[in-house]
């Protein structure tokens, strides 16, 4: 925090970056303004009540940025812009075209970047149909003539091209990434009412309760900054060459790699699928004709949020996702090719595939360290609720998680921008 401190105020006396800061805070002022501003016909008191009980759209509300719950003209909030990079993602590793562009700089991301927005139109589209039939079915929406509903879906796609634009502007004039940004501010923003909650049902003994929560709170944000930032530093040897008169290489670099590689990923990918036998049994449990109402209620008891089976399968995924994304985005072969390629070697290991087993090796065990952490977090809001009785301010894992990812790249980017700075003026 000291640290964090010291790089604001540093900010806030060079007026370039006083203005970064001052345009950040004004499309926050934006975002959050918007926010409020809800679609006609829909029941938010019943809404609400319907997030509380679904964790996978509380999940949804995180990355809308707090929109979804209140359903604002952005109700959707970055959720299909987010999926539509995970696929560019996994796509990239699968069409090699699409893996030339990667790698062509600037160029290359910003035309990846344009393909991302484009295809996150009509996921947009999509996801708002998914939605609109949702609460209908809940009864919340109680909308049926058609122009209406194409009203509602055409307001959720163009909030969602709205909030993409914002991004766009934060990245380019603004403060740390647009997108990481948003999802920030939402997330902060609902803290306060958590709390305020939190204190309006709080009973005269609970009090140690809310010490253990905030003790809780703290080891986690500081487990999460540790492991954000530990890694693994691989030692590569450059070759020494003489050509002519003059002598290239011979120095000594570091691969670092992280110990979290795949970030929140994981757990989106296995929140969709925890929660799929509850819903599947939830629907089947009133279908009394296929005589499977007895064994869906089961089912739908057996995966309820907080429950030993719930928590169980739910880790259990976390670690298998976050072995399948870490070996998405991290190619031991291509990087050994690379080293290779230019003259480099890891100290008592051959080029070529010696090279390739070693990063294997380290990366498995480093992979393994960060699939419990993340495990870890994705069940500890049932953790902190069966520990402390808090049932309205549980400790968001996946929220710490994010709030913090962001305040460190946020900072270093901060610190980036004060070197260069720096650079120039002593020039």
């Amino acid at each position: 925090m000291i640290k964090i401190g010291a790089v604001l105020r540093r900010t806030w006396k060079i007026e370039e970056l006083r203005k970064r800061v001052l345009f950040t805070l004004a499309v926050v002022v934006v975002f959050r303004l918007a926010a409020h501003v809800p679609v006609p016909g829909v029941d938010t008191a019943a809404l609400k009540q319907l997030f509380s009980r679904n964790q996978f759209l509380g999940l949804l509300d995180i990355f809308s940025g707090g929109t979804l719950a209140n359903f604002s003209i952005m109700a959707l909030g970055v959720v299909p812009y987010i999926n539509a990079s995970i696929i560019f993602q996994l796509l990239t590793m699968i069409i090699p075209k699409l893996e030339e562009l990667s790698h062509e700089g600037e160029y290359g991301r910003d035309k990846i970047n344009q393909y991302t927005r484009l295809v996150s139109v009509p996921l947009a589209v999509v996801q708002s149909l998914g939605t609109f039939f949702l609460l209908k079915s809940q009864g919340i929406i109680a909308v049926t003539s058609l122009l209406p509903v194409v009203g509602i879906i055409v307001t959720m796609v163009a909030g969602t091209v709205l909030l993409m634009w914002l991004g766009d502007l934060l990245t380019e004039n603004g403060i740390g990434n647009g997108i990481s940004m948003v999802i920030f501010v939402g997330i902060v923003s609902r803290f306060p009412v958590s709390i305020g909650q939190t204190l309006a049902v709080l009973e005269p003994g609970g009090l140690f309760n809310l010490v253990v929560f905030v003790a809780m709170a703290v080891a986690v944000i500081a487990a999460v900054v540790f492991v954000n930032e530990a890694s693994r530093k691989i030692q590569i040897q450059y070759a020494r060459r003489i050509r002519g008169q003059r002598t290239y290489g011979g120095q000594t670099t570091y691969l670092p790699l992280r110990i979290n590689q795949a970030g929140v990923i994981p757990i989106i990918f296995a929140v969709s699928l925890v929660l799929l036998p509850s819903m599947v049994a939830n629907y089947l449990s009133g279908v009394s004709q296929l005589g499977l109402a007895q064994a869906a209620q089961k089912v739908a008891a057996a995966f309820r949020p907080g429950s030993a089976v719930y928590s169980l399968v739910y880790f259990l995924l976390v670690i298998g996702f976050t072995y399948f994304y870490t070996a998405v985005v991290f190619n031991p072969e291509k990087i050994a090719e690379e080293i290779k390629k230019h003259g480099g070697f890891v100290p008592g290991i051959r080029p070529g595939r010696p090279t390739v087993d070693h990063l294997n090796y380290i990366i498995t065990r480093l992979t393994l360290a960060g699939a419990l952490f993340l495990g870890l977090i994705a069940v500890l809001p049932s953790l902190a609720q069966g520990l402390t009785g808090l049932s309205t301010m549980t400790i968001g894992g996946t929220s710490i998680l994010i709030v913090v990812s962001v305040v460190l790249e946020t900072t270093k980017q901060l610190e980036a921008m004060l070197v260069m700075r720096s650079y120039e003026g002593f020039l």
